[in-house]
């Protein structure tokens, strides 16, 4: 493929399920794409289809796979045996690469890809397209460190890792938490490491908010409070202590206190999607399964309640809105201690799951409503950088290739 110019990119998102690396993944690629850049992104998000892509950035849809809960992997949609989807997903992101050749590779997460699906790329790029500059991008937290250090171990990442990737990008502050430490990454990998900081979401105008509220109808001196599950595949928990709590506060009193909207995500259940819709009606509260402005919705609200994904946070963070954060312990720890990281610098409230009722639910949002001003200092004092920092390194790339 002739580049005729053309600085490319090239992005890989894994996507099983959820929407956080195809979010993540979207937000860098949006701000990285310039006149003369082009951006593919690899994906096997079944969701990617139903967002904006700018100018300049198109995506590669690879079959989708969804992890069972004994650890193994099977196509999302097509029947046919998980070994020939892997093949082909493998067969497909090696001939992009191919054809595509980049002069970023960037890997969202998973150090090899799905299954190592990745690392024939990786090993074809280290000898054929050796300007190529590969880039590792991890969010702030995977998992806890035993986990991680198990886990690279028994793959081999840490050895892949120093061998195929020029750098690695930590989606995070080091001062909050510090995977060089906790995931014992070696002063060779380490020497590779830069901290972006984390990724900031677009800021929606005065005008767009209005709009926001106006078509929720939710009037200038009333509260909004938005309640969302990310993906959705595991946050019935949430919605249902949530709308118990309202049906408790609607026993007590004609006037609401505040207004809610609550998004169940794509991936919850049909049979509870329809209880939670049912619900939701007769408590008068706007439900959607997927919304696609969720920076716009965050700004809109004086309070969101979600389970603390990285990219929720980043969107939270961005609008400096408060949250109740109710995160996720298994099958990873990822959310739990990054709420508790966030919540030591005042950044955000939690309930640890085993803990939720909808009395406690209750007098944690009265209380964060009450005082909205403490997080938002908090929040006004964090700064997110990652994107800055991206646009830096790639300026750099940029200058050695296209000087």
């Amino acid at each position: 493929m002739e580049s005729n110019g053309t600085f490319n990119i090239l992005m890989y998102s894994h996507d099983t399920y959820g929407l956080g690396h195809i979010r993540r993944t979207m937000a860098i690629a949006e701000h990285l794409s310039f006149p003369d850049t082009n951006i593919l992104i690899l994906t096997g998000s079944p969701l990617a289809g139903r967002f904006t892509f700018s100018q300049g950035v198109d995506h590669v849809r690879i079959p989708g796979m969804i992890k069972r809960a004994n650890g193994d992997y099977f196509p999302l949609s097509i029947r046919i045996d998980p070994r020939h989807a892997l093949e082909i997903r493998k067969s497909i992101i090696l001939a992009t690469a191919q054809t595509f050749r980049p002069d970023v590779f960037i890997v969202d997460k998973e150090p090899l890809g799905l299954k190592r699906e990745v690392l024939p790329t990786l090993q074809w790029m280290n000898t054929h397209l050796t300007k190529c500059r590969t880039v590792l991008g991890l969010r702030d937290v995977m998992d806890d460190a035993e986990t991680v250090r198990q886990n690279w171990r028994e793959k081999g990442v840490y050895e892949n890792v120093e061998k195929l990737y020029s750098e690695v990008w930590v989606y995070g502050e080091k001062a909050l938490y510090d995977p060089v430490v906790e995931y014992a990454i070696p002063g060779t990998i380490a020497n590779k490491l830069i901290f972006t900081g984390y990724i900031p979401r677009k800021i929606p105008s005065p005008d767009e908010v209005r709009e926001i509220r106006k078509g929720l109808d939710i009037a200038p001196e009333e509260r909004l409070v938005t309640v969302t599950t990310g993906g959705g595949g595991d946050g019935f928990m949430v919605l249902d202590s949530y709308l118990a709590m309202l049906e408790t506060m609607a026993k007590g009193s004609d006037t609401p206190l505040f207004k809610s909207v609550l998004i169940t995500g794509p991936f919850l259940s049909e049979d509870d999607k329809r209880a939670v819709l049912e619900r939701a009606r007769a408590l008068g509260v706007i439900a959607h399964g997927f919304f696609t402005d969720m920076e716009q919705l965050f700004s809109a609200s004086d309070l969101v309640v979600c389970m603390g994904g990285y990219n929720t946070v980043c969107e939270i963070l961005s609008q400096q809105t408060p949250s109740l954060v109710i995160p996720r312990e298994t099958p990873r720890k990822e959310q739990l201690i990054r709420a508790m990281a966030m919540e030591k610098r005042g950044l955000l409230d939690y309930i640890p799951w085993a803990g939720v009722s909808p009395e406690l639910l209750g007098e944690k949002i009265l209380g964060i409503l009450g005082h909205p001003e403490l997080f938002r200092k908090a929040m006004a004092e964090f700064k997110l950088t990652g994107i800055h920092r991206i646009c830096s390194r790639i300026s750099t790339f940029r200058e050695r290739i296209m000087p």
